[in-house]
């Protein structure tokens, strides 16, 4: 997206919820106004002009910031707005419930776009209705620029690029953990969450979306060698440890794939990509894992209920705009580690990646991903052979981001593993 002629670079779309505050938050204490034209974007005006004038408060050097009206079930509003930005940075989930009309209208302007879904089931239907017009229209559309899934694409980019310079081969096969986090959760989450599992109950196409590994794969790919998520307690064959299902896989493992595909299969059509959740050796590590899966099979079991899943949703989840405070946010943290084994001329080799913060995962290091991703499309700072198309992060912007991200304070580190693996290993087993 190069038309300078637009009024705002960025308009952060959802920003008087949670997550939008937190990217409109970081954004304007992160930029000067000579540096990045923000707005803030939604429905409600009042509640626009009220945090417009908190930050605007709060900041030295912003004397105004615009707002801009529309509804998320009103697609004129959205050309309107879309037709006027650079970028489109949106939080407004569930994006199964609310995205669609956003996307359509960014893909006719020729707008840039980035989110933080994690919802499988919308990203499928947006790559089979829109890639094509997005590749013809220039616009690059982002998903899951957030938690969901920056650590995992990028840092899977990393070990492929440290594998490929180095050893001039990929790693055939990578492995996502997540080692360590602590944080909050809004009822947007949630509400995600619940729409998932109400689309999975309703909607045969999700079911297909969610039980195949590689829907998110161009059509007419969507077959490989990788047989799904990781479903039970496991040994695990990198780090000879006991490791749990991850809840995030659903997401993380497909954005991944997909990564590989739109990029050309740079780290081959055989790749393997998963992702789990270490517990530790022993006794202990093994009961780990047992309550962990136990809990997310109990989860998804009541989840997959529809009267028991509309009662947690009305009766026992927070509710949409209810989440963590700046202070709590600030307080969290997150460490993933990603391990990926290849083949080269030398023999077997092993490359590792730590991508972190100390920051709440889903919210202050969320604003901070998602904030930068969208700097990175207005400034056209991307490493990516595609000018359009339903991306990822890793196909449609790729190290910049992760530079960006070492900027502002997070870990981006990648290696040679090998033996010492052992030794970088939290538990030190």
């Amino acid at each position: 997206m190069t038309d300078t002629d637009r009024s705002h670079d960025v308009v952060v779309w959802g920003a008087t919820g949670v997550a939008g505050r937190f990217v409109a938050a970081y954004l304007t204490e992160r930029y000067e106004p000579a540096d990045l034209a923000v707005a803030l974007g939604g429905r409600n005006e009042s509640r626009l002009d009220a945090l417009a004038d908190d930050l605007v408060a709060r900041r030295e050097g912003w004397d105004d910031l615009p707002v801009v009206l529309g509804d998320a079930t009103d697609p004129e509003s959205l050309r309107d707005i879309a037709r006027d930005a650079r970028v489109v940075c949106t939080t407004v989930g569930p994006y199964t419930t609310y995205g669609t009309p956003l996307v359509e209208a960014c893909v006719d302007a020729g707008t840039d776009y980035c989110d933080l879904t994690g919802e499988v089931n919308w990203v499928r239907e947006t790559v089979d209705r829109y890639h094509d017009a997005a590749v013809d229209a220039g616009a690059r559309i982002v998903h899951s620029c957030g938690f969901d899934s920056v650590p995992a694409d990028l840092g899977t980019l990393l070990v492929q690029s440290f594998a490929l310079e180095e050893h001039g081969a990929p790693c055939d096969a990578v492995r996502i953990y997540l080692e360590s986090g602590s944080g909050g959760v809004s009822g947007g989450t949630l509400a995600s969450a619940g729409e998932l599992f109400e689309a999975a109950a309703t909607d045969p196409l999700a079911r297909q979306a969610l039980r195949n590994p590689y829907s998110l794969a161009p059509p007419g790919e969507r077959s490989g060698v990788d047989e799904g998520m990781q479903r039970r307690p496991k040994r695990d064959p990198l780090r000879n440890e006991w490791t749990a299902p991850s809840p995030m896989a659903a997401a993380n493992e497909r954005i991944v794939r997909r990564s590989n595909a739109l990029l050309g299969y740079p780290w081959g059509r055989e790749f393997r990509c998963s992702e789990a959740v270490p517990t530790g050796n022993g006794f202990r590590g093994a009961a780990g894992a047992t309550l962990v899966t136990g809990g997310l099979g109990l989860f998804a079991a009541a989840m997959s209920v529809g009267p028991v899943r509309d009662a947690l949703r009305r009766y026992v989840f927070p509710a949409p705009g209810e989440g963590p405070t700046e202070e709590e946010a600030e307080a969290g943290h997150f460490r993933v580690r990603i391990l990926g084994r290849g083949t080269a001329s030398g023999g077997r080799f092993t490359v590792g990646a730590t991508v972190g913060a100390n920051r709440d995962p889903g919210y202050g290091a969320t604003a901070r991903m998602l904030g930068e991703a969208a700097v990175c499309l207005v400034r056209d700072d991307t490493d990516s052979p595609l000018d359009g198309g339903v991306l990822t992060p890793a196909s449609g912007i790729g190290l910049p981001l992760v530079d960006r991200l070492r900027d502002v304070g997070f870990t981006a580190t990648v290696g040679d593993a090998g033996d010492a693996e052992a030794a970088t290993r939290p538990d030190g087993a």
